[in-house]
Parts: C-alpha cells; sequence; structure tokens
C-alpha cells in the first residue's frame, strides 16, 4: 500500500503544552502504519478566540501513513482525549491538545467529519510558519506555494520558542 505524506498542526495552552505537544508526537510516531517523517520548532501564539486564555505552544509534523484520512483523524481524536481534551461547545476555547490534519497528500476532503486542506490554513501563521520550516518547497492544492501564502500572512505576534520538546519527541520514535 502507498504511502501518503500528511501534515499536522498541533497546539496546547494547558497542561504544560510543550509536555502536550512532545506526548501527542510520540503517540503519532507510534500509531500503525504510521510514521514520523519531520518536526517543526515550538511556537508561541496569541489565542485566535477569547483573549481570557493563555497563549499557545503550536508546532507542525509531517507524518507518513497508509491509514486513509478518517482512521488517522478517529487516531488523532484518540490521542488528543487520552490527553486530556474535553471537546466543548466553545470554539477556539484553552486546550490541552488539538491535532489538526492540515493537508493529506494531494487530496481535496470534505465530509461532514473532515475537511481538507483545513479550513484555515491560508490565514493561521501559527501553521504556516511550522509547516514552512519543515516543507518550505510546499506547493498547497490549487497550486500556490505555500512560502507566498506565508508572505501574505500577518505574523500576529508568533514567537518561536526553543525546539527541544519535538526533539525529544522524535528520539522516542519504534523503529
Amino acid at each position: 500500500m502507498t504511502s501518503t505524506t500528511v501534515y499536522i498542526g498541533l497546539g496546547s495552552n494547558l497542561s504544560e503544552p510543550a509536555r502536550q505537544l512532545a506526548d501527542a508526537l510520540a503517540a503519532m510516531a507510534a500509531l500503525p502504519q504510521t510514521q514520523v517523517a519531520a518536526t517543526s520548532s515550538l511556537y508561541a501564539s496569541r489565542p485566535m478566540g477569547p483573549q481570557d486564555q493563555p497563549d499557545y505552544v503550536n508546532a507542525v509534523c509531517a507524518l507518513e501513513t497508509t491509514l486513509a484520512a478518517e482512521d488517522l483523524l478517529d487516531a488523532l481524536q484518540h490521542i488528543e482525549q487520552q490527553q486530556g481534551r474535553v471537546r466543548k461547545d466553545q470554539r477556539w476555547g484553552a486546550r490541552t491538545l488539538d491535532l489538526d490534519i492540515l493537508l493529506f497528500g494531494e487530496q481535496c476532503i470534505d465530509t461532514p467529519r473532515l475537511t481538507v486542506p483545513h479550513y484555515g490554513l491560508r490565514e493561521r501563521e501559527f501553521v504556516l510558519c511550522p509547516l514552512a520550516e519543515i516543507a518550505p518547497q510546499l506547493i498547497l492544492p490549487g497550486g500556490d506555494r505555500l512560502q507566498s501564502v506565508l508572505n501574505n500572512c500577518p505574523m500576529n505576534g508568533l514567537k518561536k520558542l526553543s525546539d527541544r520538546a519535538v526533539e525529544i519527541s522524535c528520539d522516542q520514535q519504534q523503529p
């Protein structure tokens, strides 16, 4: 079966966010038929929604997987739940972990459960910067160069943090 390159956005602003992302990367590395191929540095970003919550820590990773898109979505949602994610009615509220499928190969997916490319991909500096770090030559579905989209996106105070937590998680990958 052919492997697909998938880009996952990671975010957390509760319960030691850097550790949450490192643990999520280790859990993704342990998924069947899946390998973590690359991870970005960690970035600090302001919350999109209510401002009475802590800043986020964000990253992006590339996975190589033979899982179907919705099977991967199920696995990612399970990881979120294992790390204490509680889905509430409040959009863009604080959370222990958020894992979003940004791109699934070159596929465009629009189902009741999954939209790929991720609907906010082109407007979110906290996704575009780490994605450009690990895939600088990426062409997005529709033909736009990632770097061109990034150049037109406001940075909104985005700050690159230490990437040590990401490196630790990559060392935990299973052979």
